[in-house]
């Protein structure tokens, strides 16, 4: 049969479209996969030697002959059990097909049979010279042409005469090194990214289970910030107190704190009252929060003025207050016979005090810088008498800044319109209100910022 260069190439390319399909889904099995692990079992051995022993088999397939010489790509199937898996897998790879091609008899059987096992143990030689890992695929390419060209010089320099050198070359032997040596490349670049992919996938299980670590890990550390709140309200006669704090990820800055002085014998008429917001968001404002509410209820109980108990705890919370962090707060005590609120403001939103008598409204001004910044910062106390029916809302700027679709933010006014429409609501009812009317007015927008809220009713 005449044939000729590109004819060869047309048939070899045939043959290993197959043995590229069939290689593909070989290497998907869970087989395979051990390869990649390099934890290959006595079982898995015999399949992979199997497998490329049948490709080896498949390669030789085309029944087309020149001079006695079949054109195949015989080698490839062993080469690749070399490289992949080691000796067992190359040599018994190439025995097969070695055996196989030494049945279909001719002048070349006896080359042809060596060449395949020499196939397989060349690549195993590549394979521990490389450490037990496959090759780059460049590297793996010209591999394939030396071994190919050895191969054929063997086959060339014992078995074909003269006469017949230079058709055995243009036609069997430069088409197989040409085939053999794309194959190789393909099966290397599905090899090499069928680890990457592996790999993604074993980095995304590692990612997903830290993810779920940390998701349990916040979750603890938001039941642990929330023990820091006031489980219940103690009752303080001549007032209604209720409050409430929403963070906008798992753990957050805001805070509130209500503390009882007759507990700590400074005055059974006296009550302190805070509310704060921790710059930033997350862990670190938590971590802050923690000891900002802890030092201030700790050195509330030295003074009996606000403004001398937050200059203390300023110094304090300074020096400690190493990544830049700060902590706007409200700080009053409400006096119980006189019904007066003595305050600081630092920093913080000026809260609200509603008069129901007058219908009117008016703040609580700042006194002061916000807690953390200086280590000298002077803080100025305000006393406001209070009223029967007084409204005093106390909240962070997660409530007045909360924004909807259209970027426009809730505001104050918005604020003050529904404590007025809301008047006789019961503290906690009006704090129920206060936050859902935020969160509808928002709807969609997801919540940037902590929503702490505060109301106190004078009877």
């Amino acid at each position: 049969m005449d044939i000729n260069f590109f004819e060869s190439l047309k048939l070899l390319f045939q043959i290993i479209a197959v043995i590229f399909v069939a290689s593909y889904l070989f290497t998907r099995s869970r087989y395979f996969k051990e390869v990649i692990t390099g934890k290959i079992s006595i079982k898995t051995q015999i399949i992979l030697t199997l497998f490329f022993g049948i490709v080896s088999i498949y390669g030789t397939l085309g029944n087309i002959q020149i001079h006695g010489a079949l054109i195949n790509v015989r080698d490839l199937g062993p080469l690749v059990g070399g490289l992949t898996c080691g000796p067992y897998v190359g040599i018994g790879a190439g025995l097969i097909g070695g055996f196989f091609r030494y049945t279909q008899g001719g002048p070349y059987m006896y080359s042809c049979f060596f060449a395949s096992v020499m196939a397989g143990i060349l690549g195993a030689v590549m394979y521990y010279a490389n450490k037990k890992q496959f090759v780059s695929t460049p590297v793996a390419i010209i591999f394939t042409i030396l071994v190919e060209t050895l191969h054929s010089l063997i086959a060339l320099i014992t078995t074909t005469p003269p006469s017949q050198v230079v058709s055995i070359i243009t036609v069997v032997i430069i088409p197989m090194i040409i085939i053999n040596a794309i194959g190789m490349g393909i099966f290397s670049t599905m090899y090499h990214n069928l680890i990457a992919e592996w790999k993604t996938m074993d980095e995304k299980l590692a990612l997903e289970t830290e993810i779920a670590k940390k998701d349990a890990e916040l979750h603890i550390a938001a039941k642990i910030q929330q023990s820091f709140l006031p489980d219940t309200l103690p009752v303080f006669p001549g007032f209604s107190i209720a409050a409430k704090s929403c963070p906008a990820k798992e753990v957050g800055g805001d805070f509130f704190d209500i503390i009882p002085f007759q507990v700590i014998k400074l005055s059974k008429e006296s009550l302190g009252i805070m509310i704060a917001d921790v710059s930033g968001k997350g862990v670190p404002a938590a971590l802050f929060m923690a000891l900002s509410r802890i030092v201030v209820r700790v050195v509330a109980g030295w003074f009996d003025e606000p403004a001398k108990t937050i200059t203390y705890a300023n110094t304090i919370i300074e020096d400690n207050s190493k990544t830049g962090i700060f902590v706007t707060l409200f700080y009053g005590i409400i006096n119980q016979e006189k019904k007066s609120l003595r305050y600081v403001n630092a920093g913080h939103n000026p809260p609200i005090i509603y008069r129901q008598t007058t219908r009117e409204f008016f703040e609580l001004p700042l006194t002061g810088i916000a807690i953390g910044v200086l280590p000298d910062a002077q803080y100025d106390q305000n006393v406001t008498i209070l009223q029967s029916g007084d409204i005093i809302c106390m909240y962070t700027d997660g409530v007045t800044e909360a924004v909807n679709e259209t970027n426009e933010m809730y505001g104050e006014n918005r604020l003050k319109e529904l404590i007025q429409k809301n008047e006789y609501l019961e503290p906690q009812k009006m704090v129920d209100k206060i936050i859902n009317d935020v969160n509808i007015f928002a709807g969609n927008e997801p919540q940037f910022d902590d929503i702490t809220l505060m109301i106190i009713k004078v009877e």
